[in-house]
């Protein structure tokens, strides 16, 4: 398909985006040129499949020159920082919406090994293998919504280069037996690379910042961030909003005087089956527990619910900070956290993160 000009829809939604910007920050503003040539490369996008200058010349047959293409990416001062959250807050406003649910979680994406022009890379653990493949991580922040579900912040994280370090150290002196008291301290924290807990606060935090007409319903994350630091950080920044998240197996729980694993707990306090409607739309079978218990990491009580789908062999313990919800509510509350997934497949498939071309460095990045 051949590209005369940026596409009627597109050319208008860039308008209504510069103007959401023109609001909150006139100096921000995009000139005309940068309008056509942003309208010109989504439409690019949405034609070519990819983000490919030389795709989009061919596709212009010439009109739009992949040097004057790259250039403008690379010289021209765009709003970049401004470009999504204005982009939210048309699409926000353009659908009426006022309330929703925030879904924290991360993705990784394996690079070629002489990728080196990338922005945060680092070696990531290869699950499939066991071994380890060169990559970056993002910690990205989703809006779910009665009506669409959409991304609203993303971040790169990667780990301090003399943690990971230290990790590869520690691991081979405990394997060779070596006492605790022998081996090297764990570094302090380096504030240049936050850990992801910490990168999902701030993205929380930015949202609330540039959409504070939203009222969020609850937040929702995986397993990683089932810390006291975030359950507590992420509800107080919302003023105490509820906090979904999970905790292992294995974690204290503390029962009158007597401290146990959770998984031991609801081993001798089996749930029942209870039919959950997932997402509003089909009915499934689960077995479902729960409890409020003093989890001991946390220092305080948390709903934990015990959660076991019909396919599944073991549990899933979920915790909720707000104690006055219903079992069942935190269950099916928690279901929406799997349109997550279906948005990474959707973004690493067909919108430009995995399979297409590549800008290098942190520019590049963004």
């Amino acid at each position: 398909m051949l590209i005369g000009k940026p596409a009627p829809f597109v050319r208008t939604f860039v308008e209504a985006v510069d103007d959401a910007i023109r609001a909150h920050h006139p100096s921000h503003a995009m000139s005309a040129t940068q309008r056509t040539w942003l309208a010109f490369c989504v439409t690019a996008v949405l034609v070519t499949n990819s983000i490919c200058w030389a795709r989009f010349e061919r596709a212009s047959l010439g009109t739009y020159s992949l040097a004057a293409l790259s250039w403008m990416f690379r010289h021209s001062k765009m709003p970049w920082d401004q470009l999504l959250v204005a982009s939210v807050r048309v699409i926000l406003r353009h659908h009426g919406i006022t309330w929703g649910t925030l879904v924290i979680d991360d993705t990784d994406n394996p690079r070629s090994k002489s990728a080196k022009a990338l922005a945060y890379l680092y070696k990531l653990r290869d699950k499939e293998s066991g071994g380890y493949l060169w990559g970056q991580s993002l910690v990205f922040l989703v809006l779910v919504t009665p009506k669409i579900s959409i991304p609203v912040g993303f971040v790169f994280y990667q780990p301090a280069p003399e943690l990971s370090a230290w990790y590869k150290k520690e691991k081979v002196l405990k394997k060779q037996g070596v006492p605790k008291k022998q081996r090297p301290p764990k570094p302090a924290p380096n504030p240049q690379y936050p850990p992801k807990e910490q990168l999902a606060l701030h993205l929380l935090e930015t949202f609330k910042a540039h959409h504070p007409h939203i009222r969020v319903h609850c937040i929702m994350a995986d397993a990683l961030y089932g810390t006291a630091t975030f359950v507590d950080g992420a509800s107080a920044i919302f003023g105490g909003v509820q906090v979904l998240s999970q905790i292992r197996s294995n974690q204290n729980i503390r029962v009158g005087k007597r401290t146990q694993h959770v998984a031991d707990y609801f081993a001798t306090h089996p749930g029942t089956p209870q039919r959950l409607r997932i997402r509003g739309g089909q009915e499934v079978v689960a077995t479902v527990g729960s409890a409020r218990l003093y989890v001991c990491s946390h220092h305080t009580k948390r709903f934990i619910v015990a959660i076991k789908y019909e396919e599944e062999e073991s549990y899933r313990y979920l915790i909720a900070s707000d104690l006055s919800w219903r079992t069942l509510d935190i269950v099916q509350g928690h279901t929406l956290r799997w349109l997550v997934e279906v948005f990474i497949q959707d973004w690493k498939s067909y919108e430009g993160w995995s399979p297409l071309t590549k800008q290098p460095g942190e520019e590049g990045a963004r």
